[in-house]
């Protein structure tokens, strides 16, 4: 069974800067809460624009401090439009992760949605029910701040 998440959130900016902003995977770090200890294992990753096929390796600890090693690939990319990551390896049977940015009145309009499913069948989706959907849902709480801290004070 997928689970799905969906944010959306309002940006005080123009959508060339929120692109710039969003399609840096350096910048990932920034709207990850610092407890997970994100760290992008491929320097040369650090400083390039994402792009379609790209490969970013990188750990993180989501639990107890224990690290994960996760890769993702950038499958799909629209300048200033969207772009979608999907995990190859990493904790989830499945991620896929779309993002995507307009432009309205007096700002850009960003939406998330993720589809995602734990592997292990129903312990799986126990363990999403008891813990793993209210650790995204911090996450993407923690995200929405930082940018609301970047771009609309």
């Amino acid at each position: 069974m997928l689970h799905v998440i969906k944010t959306k959130q309002f940006i005080n900016s123009d959508i060339n800067t929120v692109w710039d902003f969003m399609s840096s995977p350096s910048n990932l770090k920034v709207i990850t809460p610092e407890y997970m200890n994100f760290t992008i294992i491929d320097e040369n990753a650090k400083s390039e624009k994402m792009f379609q096929g790209q490969i970013i390796e990188y750990t993180v600890s989501p639990v107890l401090g224990i690290a994960l090693n996760w890769v993702t690939e950038i499958t799909h990319v629209e300048d200033k439009n969207y772009f979608v990551d999907e995990q190859r390896f990493g904790p989830y049977s499945f991620w896929h992760h779309k993002h995507f940015i307009k432009q309205v009145t007096g700002g850009v309009e960003m939406i998330d949605i993720v589809h995602y499913k734990l592997p292990f069948g129903f312990i799986g989706k126990l363990l999403n029910g008891l813990f793993v959907k209210k650790q995204l849902k911090k996450i993407f709480d923690y995200r929405h701040k930082k940018i609301e801290e970047l771009f609309n004070k």
